[in-house]
Order: structure tokens, then C-alpha cells, then sequence
């Protein structure tokens, strides 16, 4: 059962707001999930379709336990027969699982503290006894449980395929995608938007991060070739240009604070693959399986939006409201082919070292991915060493690295700093020592504020002058190439809109600190709307920022848009006395 509350007057609510006219909240899903004793099922509603019975609460969400996971769980309590859960009702509730009705709860925390050679022993016993798993049992309490929870599965099915065909009139099949990860929601929302359209002919975009599970690389190959959505086009989009492990040792791994590896190696390479399949296209519709009970963040999404990170999207969300109880009633109800991880315990797919992952999810990778788990943990170590940290495995071991903020004790982290001093002797104007040579591409920064003219200057003196579309001088740019030594002077201060003298040098060290400390991220690339930012690599792994003149309209989006101008300034800013 679901109903909407309202957060801050805690009453329930029929529609997506609170209806008093001091509050106007937006309401959140509150969900109950009933269990029929009779049955040994979960259910959506508080009586039993199969026997009529009256049922008990039991909790707010609920997933089914596949017999791989009931191995496990087996094999960690001790069990001397390690199928024993396979001829129970298991299901899991997030913090604990269900057995026939009963809670059991693992003591995670102190599982996830176990060394990592407890942790092979776990994974040998597993791989022995793997092949001797039964779904008998298992099969037969999915079908009684669809069976009971019919009715839910017609209402989500049809709510959901009328949510995408309200969009048939308003998008062209050739102005549509899917946004495929190959985790459980965006595979729902794949079928549904095929069932919905008619159709298979929407292309699908999947965004490899180079860091997914290998169940899920191996279900993406599978994808193509099922019933179900044989014949999509599944392109995918990939950061050839960067390496994880080599960005982990120059910028720090990823934090739950600062994910960068989502801009380096999702967004940015989604939105230059967008831009390849959609040329010249104003405005796509792409269909995401984003959902509000996944987290606190989007449980605030709108179920149509514009995309906060792609330009050029509108993102509609079919399955929003959808509880995990729901996402897996329609797989197994459609007997749709779904990413093997889920079969092991993950409730959630994405990159498999994500410092966003749940204790019970690390559990898992250090079973059955301990050759890379150890990698990746080796290299945490070498990182807290690096940086100072005075007992590197217990900062890796407890997981304060997941907290980590900021670049303290990383080189890369002194780019950030643009050190200048006004000029004693020209008004307006500012001396910069740079931290990196003036090249060329230096002057691909400042297309934004004009049109770069190379001919009015002293080229002597290395000038360059940044000109308005009336032809009147903007900025001037005095240095010589191969010299650190910058001089600017602001002619009109209204460059990007900056409102006094101060707000125009705040704009232009937003672009010097880009240039100064630009690894390529592509993040600048998923701002521009006009695609006129590029960023590539020259042989010799250098990182080259482009601007097409043509393509610029100067609405200057670009300069300020991150902090100080930079996504890499973002994750470097030095926390100063920690």
C-alpha cells in the first residue's frame, strides 16, 4: 500500500502537494507491505487474493532472496547444510532478511570488518557448493506471489505505459532514448517504453563507465539478443581518453562527497555521445528508471524534467513512485532477463567500487570479485600513505575514506590557485603568475567573453584582444608564449554579466584556474548547449580545450557554472587547518 505524506506536516496527502496554503510541501511515498502466514508471501495489500486472509504488517519495501544470496547467507551464519534457505520464503528488507515471516537480521557491520582471508575461505566454500543450487522452491513461491499480487501488477503496468504514450504526440520516435545502465529499473523502464511505443526502434544509450560489474558488461551482450528487446540499437558511451586508476593518483579516489567519477567517465561522455546521435536536435526526451525510494536526493525528482546534468534533455521518469517491491514483481511477472548481480545479493548495479555502495554490497564484492577488491584496496592504501595518513588500512578498512573531501596533501591541488596582484601602473588591470606556460590554448578561454583578434595587439609584447560583437575592445591579454607572466586588462567589466570590476576578475580567473588545472574531465563539454566545447588529447597525452567560434553564442554558461569555473577546482579545493 502506498500513500503520499507530506514531510513537514506528517499527514497524508492525495496529490504531489501539500494542499495548506502556508506549507505547499511537496509530498513523499510512504509504503506498507503486508505478509499472509498462509501463504508464506509478502503482499502489497492487507488481504490475501489466494486465501482471503487477513495479513500482517511486516515492513516498507521488500526484495525476493535469490538462491545464490540464500547460499551465502547460509555459509556466513555457519549452517551445516549451506542450502538451507533454499526451501524457505526468503526475502530482504534493506537492514534485515525475512525467513517465512520471521526477521533475521546479519550483523553487517562486523561481517564487513572480517579479514579479507575469512573472506576467501567464505568464496571458496560458495564456489564449491554453487552448483548444486536448487530453484525449485524458489520458482514455485514466485508464481504464488505474482499470482496474489496481480492486481498491483496491472495498476503499475498500465499507469506506466500511459505515461509514455502521453508523449507519442509531442516527440518523434528519432527525438527519443533510453538511458540504459543494465541494473533492474532502467531494463523495466526499457520494456515498458518498447510495450508502450509499439516498438523497438528508440535507441538505447549505455554508459560504461569502465567500472562495471562483469555481470553487467556480460547481461549488455545478453540484452541485445533476448526476445524481449532484440533489435535495439544500444550504443555506448565510453571515456576512452582516461584512466580511473591513474585520475585515483592525481586527484584521490572518489568520496561520497565528490563523486567525480561520474562526471569524468558517465556525463560527459553520455552527453558527447548524445550530441553524435542527435545533431543539430534542440531537444531529446530521454526515458530514465530513476526512482524516489532510492535515495533522499531524488526522492525530490520530478517525474518530468530537464536534465540538471546533460543539456539538450528532458527526462521523464516512468517508473518513479515504483518501490523495489514493484521493480522486481514486474521483471518476474514479464519473466524478463535481468543482470545476474541482483541473483548474488546486490540490491543495486553501478560502478562495483562506488563509495555510495552499502556494507552489504562491499560483503559481496570482496567475495566474489576478491582479486579485484584486493586491487582496489591495495590501491586506497598506497593513496592514504600519500597523503599523510597515519594508519593508512584503518582509514581503508573502517571506510573513512568515503568521507574524504577536498585535495590536502595532493599536488594537483596547488593548480587551484590563481595568484595575482592589480597593476600599479594601468587601471583595470591585473598581473598573474601563472602555473602553467601561455600556449595557445590559453586564448580558447576567453572566447566566451568576445572574439579573439590577434592582429590589433602589440605582438611584441604578446597582446591579444577580446572584442564584442559591436567591435569594441573587451578584454586585453598582455604575455608572451612559453611565459608565466600574464597581464589583463579589463576594458568593460560587464563580461558575463558581472556587475562591477571585482565580479569581472572573479570571471576571469574562473577561466585561468580552468586552464591551469584542466585534465580533460569533460564536464565543461555536458554545459555547453551549443556543443561548442571540445575537449582532446594530442599525442603526447595532452589535454587540449577547443572552442568553435561558430558554435558560440557567448552565453558565457560555461565560465562560471562549477566553482571558480573548474569541476576538477571542485574536487581539489583545499580544506584549509584540516
Amino acid at each position: 500500500m502506498i500513500e503520499k505524506i507530506c514531510p513537514k506536516c506528517k499527514i497524508p496527502m492525495k496529490g504531489d502537494r501539500c494542499i495548506k496554503t502556508t506549507c505547499n510541501e511537496k509530498t513523499i511515498s510512504s509504503t506498507t507491505i503486508y505478509w499472509c502466514s498462509d501463504c508464506n508471501i509478502p503482499l502489497f495489500d492487507n488481504e490475501c487474493s489466494i486465501c482471503g486472509k487477513e495479513t500482517k504488517y511486516i515492513c516498507t519495501d521488500i526484495r525476493p532472496v535469490f538462491p545464490e544470496e540464500s547460499l551465502l547467507v547460509a555459509i556466513i551464519l555457519g549452517k551445516d547444510n549451506v542450502h538451507y534457505f533454499e526451501s524457505c520464503s526468503i526475502w530482504n528488507s534493506g537492514s534485515y532478511y525475512i525467513v517465512n515471516g520471521e526477521k533475521l537480521k546479519l550483523p553487517i557491520s562486523q561481517i564487513n570488518s572480517w579479514p579479507m582471508d575469512k573472506m576467501r575461505q567464505i568464496r571458496d566454500i560458495y564456489n564449491e557448493n554453487k552448483g548444486d543450487i536448487n530453484y525449485h522452491y524458489f520458482n514455485e513461491n514466485i508464481k504464488k506471489w505474482i499470482t496474489a499480487n496481480k492486481a498491483r501488477y496491472d495498476f503499475i503496468n498500465a499507469e506506466a505505459v500511459d505515461f509514455v504514450q502521453s508523449y507519442r504526440d509531442k516527440y518523434k520516435l528519432e527525438d527519443m532514448m533510453v538511458s540504459f545502465s543494465g541494473g533492474k529499473d532502467s531494463t523495466v523502464t526499457s520494456h515498458i517504453v518498447c510495450k508502450a511505443l509499439g516498438t523497438h526502434r528508440v535507441l538505447h544509450i549505455f554508459g560504461d563507465t569502465t567500472l562495471e560489474f562483469p555481470l553487467t558488461m556480460e547481461y549488455r551482450k545478453r540484452f541485445s539478443k533476448n526476445p524481449e528487446s532484440s533489435g535495439i540499437v544500444i550504443l555506448s558511451a565510453k571515456n576512452r581518453e582516461k584512466n580511473f586508476e591513474q585520475l585515483c593518483d592525481v586527484i584521490g579516489p572518489p568520496s561520497r562527497v565528490m563523486r567525480w567519477c561520474c562526471t569524468v567517465f558517465k556525463t560527459g561522455a553520455i552527453q558527447r555521445t548524445i550530441s553524435s546521435a542527435f545533431r543539430n536536435k534542440t531537444n531529446i526526451l530521454t526515458f530514465y528508471g530513476i526512482r524516489h525510494s532510492e535515495s533522499a536526493s531524488r526522492s525530490k525528482y520530478d517525474r518530468e524534467s530537464d536534465s540538471p546534468k546533460i543539456t539538450k534533455q528532458t527526462v521523464a521518469s516512468p517508473i518513479i513512485d515504483w518501490i523495489d517491491f514493484d521493480v522486481w514483481l514486474y521483471i518476474l511477472t514479464e519473466k524478463i532477463d535481468f543482470n545476474d548481480a541482483y541473483r548474488l545479493g546486490y540490491s543495486r548495479v553501478g560502478c562495483w567500487c562506488c563509495p555510495n555502495n552499502g556494507a552489504w554490497s562491499e560483503i559481496l564484492s570482496k567475495i566474489h570479485m576478491y582479486e579485484q577488491y584486493e586491487h582496489w584496496r591495495h590501491l586506497l592504501i598506497s593513496f592514504a600513505k600519500k597523503i599523510g595518513k597515519p594508519d593508512p588500512e584503518e582509514y581503508v578498512d573502517s571506510g573513512n575514506w568515503k568521507a574524504r573531501q577536498g585535495g590536502n596533501g595532493l599536488e594537483e591541488a596547488k593548480k587551484s590557485i590563481v595568484s595575482f596582484e592589480p597593476c600599479a601602473t594601468d587601471e583595470n588591470s591585473y598581473n598573474y603568475e601563472l602555473q602553467k606556460p601561455i600556449t595557445e590554448e590559453l586564448y580558447e578561454l576567453f572566447k566566451p567573453f568576445g572574439y579573439i583578434n590577434k592582429e590589433l595587439g602589440n605582438k611584441r609584447l604578446g597582446e591579444v584582444y577580446v572584442m564584442n560583437k559591436k567591435g569594441e575592445v573587451v578584454l586585453i591579454l598582455q604575455g608572451k608564449i612559453g611565459s608565466t607572466s600574464l597581464k589583463i586588462t579589463i576594458k568593460k567589466y560587464n563580461i558575463a554579466n558581472a556587475r562591477n570590476l571585482k565580479a569581472a576578475e572573479g570571471k576571469i580567473q574562473c577561466q585561468l584556474t580552468k586552464y591551469q588545472m584542466c585534465l580533460g574531465c569533460k564536464a565543461c563539454e555536458s554545459v555547453c548547449k551549443h556543443d561548442a566545447i571540445s575537449l582532446k588529447h594530442d599525442d603526447n597525452g595532452n589535454t587540449l580545450y577547443k572552442i568553435d567560434d561558430q558554435r558560440c553564442v557567448r552565453c558565457t554558461e560555461c565560465v562560471g557554472h562549477f566553482n571558480a569555473g573548474c569541476y576538477m577546482r571542485k574536487v581539489l579545493t583545499i580544506k584549509r587547518g584540516k
